[in-house]
């Protein structure tokens, strides 16, 4: 089996006043049922007040991320499972729920991991 993430970015959700709450509801239910069946890993969202830091070999901390990469922000899912295919009717249980497009990768085998 492999681990897949789907994630979107903070600007993805566009999501009413009025459906804050129910989107925020269902996609806890989507996570819920992913714990029920055995495929979580972990899930959760970029905790964008809190501004990333680049750590480099020596211990030197330097504010901010990459410059030359996107911003790093949003939520995102890691569901261990069969197949891509599984993945892409988890991915689109999460695009209903958060009324959005998901993104779907996979991680690549590490056996020492």
């Amino acid at each position: 089996m492999a681990k897949y993430l789907i994630s979107f970015p903070s600007a993805a959700m566009v999501v009413s006043h009025d459906q804050w709450e129910a989107a925020g509801r269902e996609s806890r239910a989507v996570i819920d049922e992913a714990k029920a069946a055995g495929v979580y890993v972990f899930a959760g969202g970029i905790d964008e007040g809190a501004p990333p830091v680049r750590v480099s070999a020596d211990g030197a901390v330097l504010e901010g991320g990459y410059p030359y990469g996107p911003a790093l922000n949003g939520g995102f899912t890691v569901l261990e499972l069969p197949s891509r295919d599984a993945a892409v009717a988890w991915a689109a249980r999460l695009a209903r729920a958060c009324r959005c497009d998901q993104e779907l990768r996979v991680f690549m085998f590490d056996p020492r991991s």
